[in-house]
């Protein structure tokens, strides 16, 4: 074991050496973050839709809704509590306002003085900061006027959160580029290798003590190590830049990030496999990662694809790895059942493995 790690600290340092490495695996996935994120911030929209659940219908609750209803650039789609919220996971509406039983009495009792404050519950979306803001700003605008001159408040928003499957576009796309940067510390593995080869460094390697396994074990520790460090940065970004509300299991997304970059890595081997030349490994990595890149929803969703591009998408292992991190991370609307995305990685995994141990040559 001790020449495994060994091997990889020895690989690191290399790693850490080589500028173009080092920019497409950690600068790359970070400038694409930072461009689109500040270009989609906060994916403002024109007019706010509320869904509106009277669960009171007494003429306060009409007043109420009407008040809404006078706001600017506000549109309100009435339905009830279980619809309004369907509409809202569905991104039909950006926020749903309900108006319990009772509250024409608890308002007419407050300002009678006899009563405390009157709730009404606000469902809004916590990945999408910026479009919450807007809602409580308009809840705050029609409150202040129902409220105005009374001591306490008569009525006073009661939040409340629901994920829905809309995401702004931020919070899609960071999982998306975790996705995109562990595919390129995979394939792009194929590059050193070839040049390893050309040089012949790895039949020197070959003739040495060291076991073959121990060889390939320490570049596939490396590569997971890298992974984790993208993992750490691209999420901290994300978060701390642009407010990524990570909503699901960090660990569970390490799980898909651990099976993406070694199902990628076993693809990057194959590669090599097929590789001449150092500028043939090249050339080949550019051919599979850019389809991926654009095929794979990394940058939009798939559904908004022709029909046949979707076929296509359906066969690329990064769709459902970017797919399970969106799920896992931030809640994102299902391409594939987890359990299928881990099945097809999985099954990438296999058959590259096989495919490189049948073909990769060491000289």
């Amino acid at each position: 074991m001790s020449a495994l790690f060994a091997l990889t600290r020895a690989n690191i340092r290399s790693y850490t050496r080589d500028r173009a490495a080092l920019f497409w695996t950690l600068a790359f996935p970070l400038i694409f973050i930072f461009m689109f994120g500040f270009i989609f911030q906060g994916g403002s929209q024109s007019r706010l839709k509320l869904g509106w659940a009277d669960q009171d219908t007494s003429p306060a609750a009409t007043q109420l809704r009407e008040a809404f209803t006078a706001q600017a650039g506000t549109d309100v789609v009435d339905a009830s509590k279980d619809d309004a919220l369907a509409k809202m996971r569905q991104g039909d509406v950006d926020a749903v306002i309900v108006v319990p039983a009772g509250y024409g009495e608890g308002v007419t009792a407050g300002a009678a003085g006899s009563g405390g404050p009157t709730s009404i519950v606000v469902f809004t979306d916590p990945s999408r900061s910026n479009l919450v803001a807007s809602v409580y700003q308009a809840v705050g605008a029609v409150l202040g006027v129902v409220n105005l001159g009374g001591r306490p408040p008569l009525v006073v928003p009661q939040a409340e959160t629901l994920q829905t499957e809309n995401l702004n576009f931020i919070s899609y796309f960071v999982p998306s580029i975790l996705g995109l940067s562990v595919m390129q510390v995979g394939i792009f593995a194929a590059i050193p290798l070839v040049a390893d080869r050309e040089k012949l460094i790895l039949k020197r390697l070959a003739a040495t003590p060291l076991k073959r396994w121990q060889l390939v074990g320490s570049n596939v520790l490396m590569r997971l190590l890298i992974a984790l460090v993208q993992t750490v940065i691209i999420v901290g970004v994300g978060v701390a830049a642009f407010n990524v509300e990570i909503t699901g299991s960090l660990l569970l997304a390490m799980a898909f990030v651990a099976l993406g970059a070694m199902a990628f890595l076993a693809l990057g081997y194959v590669i090599a496999s097929f590789a001449k030349t150092e500028d043939a490994a090249n050339g080949m990595t550019s051919v599979v990662q850019f389809p991926m890149m654009f095929l794979s929803g990394t940058f939009f969703p798939i559904a908004s694809m022709p029909d046949f591009l979707q076929t296509i998408a359906r066969l690329i292992p990064l769709t459902y790895l970017a797919d399970a991190l969106r799920q896992v991370m931030v809640g994102g609307a299902a391409f594939a059942p987890l359990y299928v995305c881990a099945a097809v990685l999985a099954a990438w995994l296999v058959g590259c493995f096989f495919v490189a141990s049948r073909t990769f040559r060491w000289q």
